[in-house]
């Protein structure tokens, strides 16, 4: 964002213009619940945030709301050291301005944050994290907090709270949301989010070229499983999804369901034959074939037909599962690596990145954080640097699950995935996403798009399912899903400025 306002202000734009729309950006959200009257107090720090700050007062007086500024300065700095544009908002501002005080918010009906924006490197403390606290207090009894670009406190590139930070109402931004808009705990500190255009062109984010996005239909839209009038069973695709013994293969059942409805032509479940007749009467549709042992499952992996398979939903722990998920990597269909097979990659992940590596066709990881942590124990960082440091070291696409699941390329695109709900946080989930996946790879999509496109898939089908659902029914809802079709397109990494869900990054 800081080389967007550069690059703006270098093509003409003054940083003065731009700080006057964002600061009437936010005023004018304000104002949609407020009018006059109303008291506010205007929390300032003292860069550009702070300087938006000064703006958003003096028009909210303008507009006949009883205005004060709280200056949030280090010690020993009065107003007359601000610097830039933010010193000529203040020099703009001819109402009260107070030194900051916790006491300074009580009685108000409307609290606007500008104390730190997006830049935040640092963690809150001291005065400044009183102020926070203070701030928080007064929302418990009423008032109503507005977040001028991000919530004080919250770090913008990884969402994280540094130290302490204010839960808002709302949160305007301008031009892109950042990643600490998407992921969490920042997601859960932002209230609603406006995005706001204040004057930064399409241009800049061409030249910029973001490559990291909400999930959204721009970058899969293509991907969609539309099957052509004249598609067959085997034009869709074959996945195999492999299965563990009776006490164990529900897991790869759910999988299975999830990959025929998602768009493979056909899926054939290969399982121990403990577990034939119970995979067989799940579903009329499943193709059953009994492997006996590792080396027999091996063998079904070979078949030429099959396109994708996913490993590791209900597969086993034991030393003789990583023969047949080797022979795997070593073929030439697209693979979900899952659950058990994830553990078991971990056990020896330098073998198991080299076969990733070597191979043409994709592979989809999709750990949760326990299996991020064994598999890529040495990756840190915030979610979305980790799922791509992992995306590049593993040479696989990484589906980091979560209520903020990140998707990221080894090339390093990555997407963040918004539309989770609580409702998918039950046994047997991840094996509905991991087989979404698998049926999208089995009928052609490439594996990023396959996984950003399941992740949105598998969140639109947690919220038809609804509270109370289980696995088995957020499987079923896909067919509602497809039945709305695909969504209109309104995001890529790098476009014009309607196109709101590029997320900025530095």
């Amino acid at each position: 964002m800081g080389r967007a306002d550069a690059l703006t202000i270098a093509g003409g734009v003054s940083g003065e213009r731009l700080m006057e729309n964002a600061g009437y950006a936010v005023a004018d959200v304000v104002c949609v619940r407020f009018n006059q009257g109303t008291r506010a107090v205007v929390l300032c720090g003292m860069g550009n945030n702070g300087g938006d700050g000064f703006v958003i007062a003096r028009v909210l007086k303008q507009r006949g709301f009883i205005v004060r500024v709280a200056l949030a300065l280090p010690e020993g700095m009065t107003a007359r050291d601000l610097k830039g544009d933010a010193a000529g908002a203040e020099r703009a501002w001819r109402g009260e301005t107070l030194p900051a005080e916790p006491g300074l918010f009580d009685g108000m009906a409307v609290i606007v944050d500008a104390l730190y924006g997006a830049g935040l490197s640092r963690d809150v403390s001291g005065r400044d994290g009183e102020l926070i606290a203070a701030v928080n207090a007064a929302r418990a009894r009423g008032a109503r907090v507005y977040a001028v670009d991000l919530p004080s406190g919250i770090d913008g590139g990884s969402g994280e709270v540094r130290g302490t930070a204010v839960v808002a109402d709302e949160t305007v931004t301008f031009f892109r949301r950042k990643p600490g808009h998407l992921l969490l705990p920042g997601r859960t500190h932002c209230g609603r989010l406006h995005l706001a255009q204040i004057g930064i062109g399409p241009k800049v984010l061409a030249e910029i070229a973001p490559t990291a996005a909400a999930n959204g239909p721009a970058l899969w839209a293509g991907c969609w499983p539309d099957a052509a009038i004249d598609s067959h069973k085997y034009s869709r695709g074959t996945a195999l999804v492999a299965s563990g013994p009776l006490l164990s293969c529900g897991a790869a059942r759910l999988a299975a369901e999830a990959a025929l409805r998602a768009g493979a032509g056909i899926v054939t479940v290969a399982t121990p034959p403990d577990a034939v007749a119970t995979v067989a009467a799940w579903r009329a549709a499943f193709v059953v074939r009994p492997a006996a042992d590792r080396t027999a499952l091996a063998e079904l992996l070979g078949e030429p037909r099959l396109r994708a398979a996913v490993l590791g939903p209900g597969l086993g722990l034991g030393d003789d599962v990583w023969p047949a998920i080797r022979a795997a990597l070593k073929g030439d269909m697209a693979l979900v690596l899952d659950a058990d097979a994830i553990t078991q990659a971990s056990r020896r992940p330098d073998e198991a990145f080299a076969l990733i590596k070597a191979r043409a066709a994709g592979v989809v990881l999709t750990p949760h954080e326990g299996e991020f942590a064994r598999l890529f124990p040495d990756i840190g960082g915030s979610k979305l640097d980790r799922a791509r440091a992992a995306a590049a070291q593993s040479g696989a696409v990484v589906l980091l699950k979560g209520p903020d699941t990140v998707i990221a390329h080894p090339d390093g695109r990555a997407v963040i995935n918004e539309n989770g709900t609580a409702v998918l946080a039950t046994a047997g989930s991840g094996d509905v996403l991991a087989g979404i996946i698998g049926g999208l790879l089995a009928a052609g999509r490439p594996a990023f798009e396959a996984a950003a496109l399941a992740a949105w898939m598998h969140g639109e089908a947690g919220r038809i399912a609804g509270p109370g659902s289980i696995a088995d029914e957020i499987a079923g809802a896909l067919r509602d899903v497809l039945a709305k079709g695909c969504p209109e397109a309104k995001a890529t990494f790098a476009g014009g400025a309607e196109e709101e869900n590029v997320v900025a990054t530095d």
